[in-house]
């Protein structure tokens, strides 16, 4: 956690706003690993005196989630993977657990997110990235966001957050919270070094280590926060994006509705999304379209968006739809398989509350 970006985002305590509705800013509480202005290891606190949550800092990622024995359960293996394992013996350990596992699937979901962010650093490939496809096209959309922090919601491995910072000039904060995606993203920002295991065929990984120097590194950070609980007072972003991610959350609604409060009047976001709709992400009860074709929309997902953003929180503030587009995304899953998507992207304002 970088030290000007907890200073310049300012995030409160999630739990005191969940069951106070107060506002409290955490303060530094303990520091045990630095690295030049990054904390590596440490800890957060609360500063209201009836609360004073701890909120862990690992290997550089701030924890700020509102149930952290939850959150640790979920993603005990991530947090206490090993990093040092040679590659052979990476590659035995995922044989003698198998397919199925909780390593062969981080390995997986790894593989295909790295790669799709950063393919043209990868050997004999150097392809362009497809997830920056989708931020250059979902940034086209509508008019130029006003200076100000920038929010990239669901920022994965963070090559997004990287493109942001370097594009706006501004101090841009990629929230995920996935942790093994995030500790990809770390150490990109602190060591310029991308180590992931690419998949080949089956449980067969070629393991890739290279170094990753990127423009305007400087004014990024990484923190693992809920999307539908974040950690900010309002108005806190200028910019906020959301790529591929409102059909990876619970609740899209609430999504939708803490970007919003993110926002200062007259910010911009952008929300790109190909509705891949999972029971397993998403209860079928939220899904925004996808089901019920009896409706007005005939099942579809992309005006339920648009209604959605039409009638928010008036509390909040509402939404002025700019514009929406379509792009292509195709994600790997293995050397010879790939899936593509097409991209649902739309650009809203954030407009005065009520």
């Amino acid at each position: 956690m970088r030290r000007s970006h907890f200073e310049a985002f300012k995030p409160i305590c999630v739990l005191c706003r969940a069951e106070r509705a107060e506002y409290h800013p955490l303060k530094i509480a303990s520091v045990w690993v630095e690295d030049g202005e990054h904390i590596v290891q440490g800890v957060l606190h609360c500063s209201n005196a009836a609360c004073q949550r701890e909120y862990p800092i690992i290997d550089g990622v701030p924890l700020l989630v509102r149930d952290i024995r939850a959150f640790l359960t979920q993603q005990l293996a991530s947090v206490n993977s090993r990093q040092d394992l040679c590659a052979d013996l990476e590659t035995l350990v995922g044989d003698a657990l198998g397919p199925g596992s909780a390593f062969d699937t981080t390995r997986q979901h790894l593989s295909s997110y790295a790669y799709d962010h950063y393919r043209d650093f990868v050997p004999k490939d150097g392809g362009s990235p497809g997830v920056s496809r989708i931020l250059e096209s979902a940034l086209a959309l509508g008019e130029p966001a006003q200076d100000g922090h920038v929010l990239d919601l669901g920022c994965s491995v963070g090559r997004t957050t990287f493109e942001l910072a370097n594009q706006t000039g501004e101090m841009t904060l990629g929230i995920d919270f996935g942790f093994t995606m995030l500790r990809c993203a770390a150490q990109v920002l602190r060591e310029g070094r991308l180590r992931f295991p690419l998949r080949r065929v089956g449980l067969v990984y070629d393991q890739v280590d290279v170094d990753v120097r990127l423009a305007a590194s400087e004014r990024v950070d990484f923190w693992a926060a809920d999307a539908q609980d974040l950690p900010f007072v309002p108005g806190v972003a200028a910019l906020a994006t959301s790529l591929n991610l409102l059909d990876c959350v619970a609740s899209p609604v609430m999504a939708v509705a803490q970007t919003r409060q993110a926002l200062s009047t007259g910010g911009k976001a952008v929300f790109a999304t190909p509705f891949d709709w999972s029971p397993g992400a998403t209860p079928y009860e939220a899904w925004l379209g996808g089901h019920s074709q009896r409706g007005p929309g005939g099942g579809a997902s992309e005006p339920v968006l648009r209604r959605v953003l039409e009638a928010s929180d008036p509390q909040l503030g509402a939404w002025d739809v700019e514009e929406v587009g379509e792009v292509d995304w195709t994600v790997r899953l293995h050397a010879r398989s790939e899936v593509r998507y097409a991209v649902h992207m739309l650009a809203a304002r954030a407009t005065e509350a009520q």
